[in-house]
């Protein structure tokens, strides 16, 4: 009886060992652990060029299995590059217009609201009606940013991208056309440019399609007024009006200009003359 009662005093024993060998060790790994992250902690906080390149690591590792997990790099900024707004957030007159032309022309309402603002903001600048600009942009692009021309217009308002590339130099060069808030200000200052030289919305029209040479204009003019007519309703009686000034025509000759008589050029290959208002300044 007494050689089984040792042997399992024996594997007591020995159990009893290894777990406090096992238990030591664990116990000073971990202090080897700590030991580490310390002398690591000291070393980032004392030298901040690696706590810089650590953070840069960390942030690169934490990006790459993002983008290992959903399929695409995160841009968290894109939305700073949108042209859209929630078109409640409006005035009751520009909201009306914003709802109306998404409806008619088929684009989303929020960035047709921030096109809306923004031909409010350069029209009350430039003494211009906005409901006109929008009726522009209507006939000439059907408010599409991206639009193009056969004969080289670009953009929502459809300017003459080379005749006019001074203009795109404040906002970063000829690319800008692309930016609907960039050629809408782009093709204000060129329509209100019009309406000083020629003392009229319809001669500034007739100068804006390229047809400043021509005997007729192809019915562009109307169009867009009538465009204009319908937008008004919709805005209603408070939307600013157009303010010429007839005595600053009176003092120059109102003749073509160099790039004016570029666009009329442009305008006078088109055969059909019923399309110029659909190829010239488009």
């Amino acid at each position: 009886m007494s050689q089984p009662r040792n042997w399992m005093v024996s594997a007591r024993t020995f159990a009893s060992d290894i777990t406090e060998g096992f238990l030591e060790i664990t116990h000073n790994g971990f202090a080897l652990i700590g030991l580490v992250v310390a002398f690591a902690a000291v070393a980032v906080i004392a030298h901040p060029e690696l706590r810089s390149q650590s953070e840069t690591q960390l942030r690169t590792w934490l990006q790459d299995r993002h983008v290992a997990v959903v399929g695409f790099t995160p841009a968290p900024e894109a939305i700073e590059r949108t042209t859209a707004v929630n078109p409640k957030d409006l005035p009751k007159d520009q909201a009306a217009v914003a709802y109306w032309i998404s409806k008619k022309y088929r684009v989303a309402a929020e960035p047709i609201a921030a096109i809306v603002a923004e031909a409010y903001a350069i029209g009350t600048q430039q003494k211009i009606d906005p409901t006109l600009l929008l009726a522009v942009m209507a006939v000439e692009s059907s408010f599409n940013p991206f639009a193009q021309s056969s004969v080289g217009a670009q953009g929502l308002m459809q300017v003459m991208t080379r005749v006019h590339k001074e203009k795109y130099e404040t906002f970063g060069g000829n690319h800008a056309a692309f930016d609907p808030v960039s050629n809408l200000r782009v093709g204000s200052a060129i329509l209100k440019e019009y309406m000083q030289r020629t003392g009229s919305v319809t001669g500034a029209l007739k100068y804006y399609v390229g047809a400043a040479n021509l005997p007729s204009d192809g019915g562009y003019a109307a169009k867009v007024l009538a465009e204009h007519r319908r937008l008004r309703q919709v805005a209603g009686d408070s939307t600013p009006t157009t303010q010429l000034k007839p005595t600053l025509v009176a003092k120059r000759m109102v003749t073509p200009t160099k790039e004016e008589a570029a666009e009329s050029v442009a305008a006078s290959h088109v055969q059909d003359e019923t399309q110029v208002a659909l190829n010239s300044n488009l």
